[in-house]
């Protein structure tokens, strides 16, 4: 993976809150136009990395770079720019309920001035096309399902023609048909624009079938680096666990003594809330 300039790049950065270490000097190269899926348990910092790309969080220590410019040392203003070339699908998708789809996806051009009104009426109409959305136009939030939200949560991360798009969980709280659609939606926009894309997942059926490279984030570190082909084989406890979707001995101990859903659980939730 080492024929191209990576797009992206973390060099030691680290993230704690409070006393809780999420992201423990992490070293990550994300190459262009393919699809680099990040997987790990929840509540490990995935939500965490993908916002420090997008320069919504500042590393403790550490620099990221997006192409030759340190996002991690810029201020709001110069973020703009760098911001305008990355696409971000949030988890929820974040559509503003009293907006249409088409104020919606409309946005992030009037936000940064993209076009007249004709010309933004023309590009959400393009995009909505490339999701199988077109006759939504005119629905609110309200009115759609939750896989059409995610649907137009990904023609508005792409209205700005990005040449990264980032992805916190696209299929979480889908049905498997549903969920699928949306892989399959991932793997056409990466097909039809060429963009990067980084996806945060704990889907394995998802990460599988979109990633051209899979990387696993436990305890603020990656321990894993591989393809999805490869990704089974992989001589790590840690790593064919969360694969197989199996619970330690240690969580099994935990639960089994009845202390799994008490408050050391409750610590765990305290702890996801706040780094997502």
């Amino acid at each position: 993976m080492a024929e191209s300039k990576p797009i992206i790049r973390l060099r030691g950065v680290y993230k704690s809150f409070d006393s809780e270490v999420v992201l423990d000097g992490v070293d990550l190269d994300i190459f262009p136009g393919k699809t680099t899926v990040v997987i790990g348990p929840s509540g490990c910092g995935k939500s965490v990395l993908l916002k420090h790309i997008v320069g919504l969080l500042k590393p403790d220590r550490g620099k990221i770079f997006f192409g030759d410019h340190e996002i991690s040392a810029m201020g709001e203003y110069k973020l703009v720019a760098v911001r305008k070339r990355m696409g971000f699908v949030f988890q929820g998708s974040a559509l503003f309920d009293s907006m249409t789809v088409e104020q919606n996806i409309r946005f992030p051009l009037d936000e940064h001035g993209v076009g007249t009104v004709e010309e933004q009426k023309r590009r959400c109409k393009e995009v909505l096309a490339l999701v199988g959305l077109s006759e939504m136009l005119e629905k609110h939030p309200e009115e759609l399902s939750g896989g059409q939200k995610k649907r137009v949560a990904l023609a508005r991360a792409i209205a700005l023609n990005p040449e990264v798009i980032l992805y916190d969980e696209p299929t979480t709280g889908l049905d498997p048909i549903r969920a699928d659609l949306i892989n399959e939606l991932i793997l056409k926009l990466q097909a039809a624009l060429g963009t990067t894309a980084v996806v945060v997942t704990h889907d394995m059926a998802s990460a599988k079938k979109i990633g051209d490279r899979i990387v696993m984030l436990h305890e603020g570190h990656f321990i894993a680096d591989t393809t999805p082909e490869k990704l089974g084989s992989i001589d790590n406890e840690v790593v064919a666990r969360f694969v197989q979707g199996e619970a330690s001995p240690k969580e099994l101990a935990e639960l089994e003594g009845g202390r799994l859903l008490g408050a050391g659980q409750d610590a765990e939730d305290k702890h996801s809330r706040e780094i997502q």
